[in-house]
């Protein structure tokens, strides 16, 4: 029981520790690397959801670029002068009216170029006629979408500009003579040419990595200078022969874009040294996919750091606690020995060795209390480290929106770069405050791009009833910002008996047209003394003894001369130096489609204008 029992001791205690530390070794790095883990998936499924927003709102953005050039070809394939140059194509007057109106209406409609072609494929009239590279004259019979529109009343195609060399989208619409003393079907062609360039300029600011593709994924649209007219992967030679002939993207070679996959998740691409999340999203309406690639490297490093140093502070301590409470451990059972020598080297003193034990059992209690205590604490401690570690990673939302957000995405970033200051300071409660903040400011966001979506989106559902007050609410929601901005005094007359009325129609639409009459009223006020507007609902019985409520929006502008009133609801009509003069018409059929009318009042003494929309009142 000497120096051999102590180095046995010895020996096993190395062993206990030997033990310990490669446990603690091993369980470290599997919560460190869990941890990082962790910290990388939340951000991207951070910037998955910034990403998802962001690329809602882009599609939403081209869509609307491309579908307000939709309407002037329809309406251009009704316009008498281009009928009157189909008919009369010698006449040099009639073209010479229609070329001066047609590039009228491209500084208004800002389209790159519109032009009329006749049933032989050649340009008759074009709005850059008085350019260098001007159409007129020029046969474009061997265009996609010259052949589809006179075969199927009308076609969209982008290509490569044959004259101009630009990129751009055509929409053609065929033009039938109908009125005539013998119906002409198919005298022409209508075109309008869009292109993105301040798109393109808008992307190109960005962080991301925006660029919408055709169906064989070929770049059509990109803020990345050199993408335009590369291809996500590679084309068969086949069809990049085919695609050459037609000359639709001219002489572009049509390469794949430097993509190679990032290791450790499909979705993450390479890209110049850069690892960016890649997110997609189809346009079925016209055959596209947009695309955002958004860096993600940076964010990855930075949040796995974190989470890493948190984890490996919390799993130090841990090893500490335990490490300390191992060795109190040891130290009591080495005091148990010693105690257990004594008591058989003092057998003899009965009394010496009782007290010797009384006193061994009471450090033993004391030193198994205190173990009781440490190891509370340590689980008091974990406990802590683990909700800490929920608050440890927070994903950065990269995306850029509309001003209408721009306030709550800046307060968004704010708090949760507070956040972090907070969690390291150990001040969980005041990293909790911020995060309810963040969720009230979210709240906001989703309900403005909410309205925003549903505003854009296109109406195909039937007419039913609508609430009056909720469809006057989407429209202010949409204009608040150029009211408050304007400082109109806009007043709301919803008498109480037509609170809750509604009428039968599509609440798009409804919106649509409140959105364009409150737009004007704005444009009418703008400049006056005390801009106001005023928004009332009034319910009348029809002749056939019908209910109908009428919603009345009036402004204190300088009103309607009798020249302007008589030509209110024609197309091309406008005061405005940058309209088009296609609100009201636009507005009116919405109306009528719904079984309404719009009609503007008669002229107050006060001035000012009244425009009403009459629609029958849900049963």
């Amino acid at each position: 029981g000497g120096p051999a029992d102590a180095s046995l001791i010895r020996r096993r205690r190395i062993r206990v520790w030997a033990a310990f530390v490669c446990l603690w070794l091993v369980i470290g790095g599997l919560v460190v690397w869990q941890a990082g883990r962790i910290a990388r998936n939340e951000v991207l499924a951070d910037l998955g959801q910034a990403g998802r927003v962001s690329l809602s709102l882009n599609a939403e953005t081209l869509g609307a670029e491309i579908d307000k050039q939709r309407a002037l070809p329809v309406v251009l394939a009704r316009d008498p002068d281009a009928l009157a140059v189909l008919r009369a194509p010698e006449d040099t007057g009639a073209r010479d009216r229609l070329n001066r109106k047609l590039e009228a209406l491209t500084r208004a409609t800002r389209a790159a170029v519109i032009y009329l072609i006749d049933d032989h494929g050649l340009t008759l009239a074009a709005s850059n006629w008085a350019t260098p590279v001007s159409f007129v004259g020029n046969d474009y019979g061997f265009r996609p979408y010259y052949a589809v529109a006179m075969a199927e009343g009308a076609a969209e195609h982008f290509a490569m500009g044959t004259v101009s060399h630009r990129p751009g989208m055509y929409l053609a619409r065929r033009i039938d003579d109908d009125r005539g003393p013998v119906p002409r079907p198919g005298l022409g062609v209508m075109v309008v040419k869009i292109e993105f360039d301040r798109l393109e300029a808008i992307w190109a600011g960005a962080p991301e990595r925006v660029f919408a593709t055709d169906a064989r994924g070929v770049v059509l649209v990109s803020g990345v200078a050199g993408w335009r007219f590369r291809s996500l992967t590679p084309l068969p030679e086949e069809m990049r022969a085919a695609i050459r002939a037609g000359l639709q993207y001219g002489d572009a070679p049509l390469d794949p874009l430097p993509f190679a996959p990032a290791a450790g998740d499909q979705a993450l691409l390479r890209v110049d040294d850069a690892v960016l999340l890649h997110q997609s999203l189809t346009m079925p309406e016209i055959g596209w996919t947009l695309h955002l690639m958004t860096p993600a490297d940076q964010a990855m490093l930075r949040a796995v750091a974190d989470a890493r140093a948190l984890a490996g502070t919390g799993i130090a301590l841990l090893a500490a606690l335990a490490a300390a409470g191992l060795y109190r451990r040891q130290q009591l059972q080495g005091r148990a020995a010693r105690a257990a020598l004594e008591r058989q080297r003092l057998e003899a003193a009965v009394a010496d060795r009782t007290a010797d034990l009384a006193r061994a059992y009471a450090a033993l209690e004391a030193g198994m209390e205190e173990r009781r205590q440490a190891e509370a604490a340590a689980r008091r401690l974990q406990d802590d480290l683990i909700q800490a570690g929920r608050l440890a990673v927070l994903g950065r939302i990269a995306a850029s929106v509309a001003h209408e957000i721009n306030q709550p995405v800046a307060a968004i970033r704010a708090f949760a770069d507070n956040t972090r200051a907070f969690l390291e300071r150990d001040r969980a409660d005041a990293a909790l405050a911020n995060l309810s903040r963040i969720g009230e400011l979210t709240t906001r966001i989703g309900t403005i791009t909410g309205q925003l979506r549903g505003f854009a989106r296109k109406a195909g559902t039937a007419p039913r009833p609508v609430l009056v007050t909720e469809a006057i609410d989407g429209a202010l929601l949409l204009l608040g910002h150029r009211i408050r901005a304007a400082g109109i005094d806009l007043v709301c007359d919803i008498p109480s008996e037509t609170g809750a009325a509604r009428v039968v129609a599509e609440r798009v639409r409804l919106e649509q047209g409140l959105v364009n009459l409150i737009g004007n009223a704005i444009d009418a006020v703008e400049g006056r003394p005390t801009p106001r507007i005023a928004i009332r609902v009034a319910r009348t019985i029809a002749g056939d003894g019908t209910a109908r409520l009428r919603i009345l929006v009036s402004d204190n502008g300088p009103g309607l001369p009798p020249d302007i009133r008589e030509a209110l609801f024609l197309p091309f009509r406008t005061t405005k130096p940058d309209g088009l003069g296609l609100g009201l018409v636009i507005s009116a059929d919405l109306v009528r489609d719904m079984g309404g009318t719009l009609a503007a009042e008669p002229p107050a003494t006060t001035g000012g204008a009244t425009f009403i929309i009459d629609l029958p009142e849900a049963g």
